[in-house]
């Protein structure tokens, strides 16, 4: 996507995207250039989609279905996005991986507790080691704490305590974070690099 100057109208009279028109060149070439809430909404939608095809790789443990996809795509929307629209997307995912039967109803609280936790964390400190630890603190044991009721009175099972859920959640966010955080080791600089 490019940077265009604001003096540039826009299509359609108000709400559209940017165009841009290079002249001088063999051809012409137009240049589309979409604003901030449909770049997020562009973002928001491939990181709900890959958390989703993401979730065919979850293995089960104690009733729950562990998917390391989602707490990747957890970080990279609190890091690209921000603290609601993280939620958001975690939320359309996990609604999205219980229609697909890839995923449970665990899967909400244990994603979302995460995403706004690391969310704000990015927020606030812009530092990638603690957006990670956020997340899996978040998910880990706020999420796995909060997965108990939902597990005993909305899907029938017996935990045999509180806390049985900590365990599976901080494994499976646990690879997610990692992952998240060596990706961004090496993708963020890249970006804003390129930025400048």
């Amino acid at each position: 996507l490019y940077r265009v100057s604001s003096g540039l109208p826009r299509c359609g009279g108000g709400g559209g995207p940017l165009v841009r028109v290079v002249e001088g060149t063999p051809y012409r070439k137009e240049i589309v250039v979409l604003d901030s809430k449909t770049r997020k909404l562009t973002l928001a939608g491939i990181l709900v989609a890959a958390a989703v095809l993401g979730g065919v790789f979850s293995f089960p443990v104690l009733g729950s279905r562990c998917a390391p996809m989602q707490h990747l795509v957890n970080i990279l929307a609190a890091v690209f996005l921000g603290p609601l629209w993280g939620v958001g997307a975690a939320f359309a995912a996990s609604l999205l991986r219980n229609i697909a039967g890839v995923g449970t109803l665990m899967a909400f609280p244990g994603s979302m507790i995460g995403a706004l936790l690391c969310g704000l964390i990015y927020h606030y400190t812009r530092r990638i080691g603690l957006t990670c630890i956020a997340e899996a603190f978040g998910t880990g044991i706020l999420g796995a704490l909060a997965a108990y009721p939902v597990a005993a009175f909305l899907m029938g099972l017996n935990p045999a305590s509180y806390t049985v859920y900590i365990v599976p959640f901080l494994i499976s966010t646990g690879a997610g974070s990692i992952l998240a955080y060596l990706l961004l080791r090496f993708l963020l600089p890249k970006i804003r690099r390129e930025k400048l």
